[in-house]
């Protein structure tokens, strides 16, 4: 059995639907960081250390040609924001202050069409020796 299938010339398809949107990453990680956030009250007395990661996916093409910060996400701007929620006040849990950041981001930052947001909570009051313990967040729009 031969079955034919008519597919159409590159020129036939429409601009648009061949070039797909840029999305460039850009990344900060390792932003440290003293928080009040647990579930235990000797957590929230004393606080303890955060450290996030942060990828964010931008078309850059504007700074890219123009060479200029005005064209682009000032990553100064994005530590501010992301020190002062882990900072900021307390949640119980690091599912929490993980969604309290991507939330401010995209509010923050109409540029950004997705990211990544990683909370490391390296000295989590578990019993035992642990490398890392942390939750990662990836939202898009």
């Amino acid at each position: 059995m031969h079955v034919e299938v008519d597919i159409p010339s590159e020129r036939q398809v429409p601009l648009e639907t061949t070039i797909a949107p840029r999305a460039d990453r850009m990344f900060l990680r390792g932003l440290e960081a003293h928080g009040h956030h647990g579930v235990f009250q000797d957590e929230r007395l004393a606080g303890q250390r955060f450290v996030v990661d942060v990828e964010w996916w931008i078309d850059t093409a504007a700074a890219v040609h123009d060479d200029s910060l005005d064209s682009t996400l000032c990553y100064r701007e994005l530590f501010a924001t992301v020190a002062g929620i882990v900072t900021g006040p307390p949640c119980a849990l690091i599912e929490t202050l993980a969604d309290r950041i991507v939330t401010a981001l995209f509010e923050s930052f109409p540029e950004m069409t997705a990211t990544t947001v990683t909370v490391h909570k390296p000295d989590a009051p578990i019993v035992g020796s642990f490398a890392d313990l942390g939750v990662s967040m990836s939202r898009y729009r």
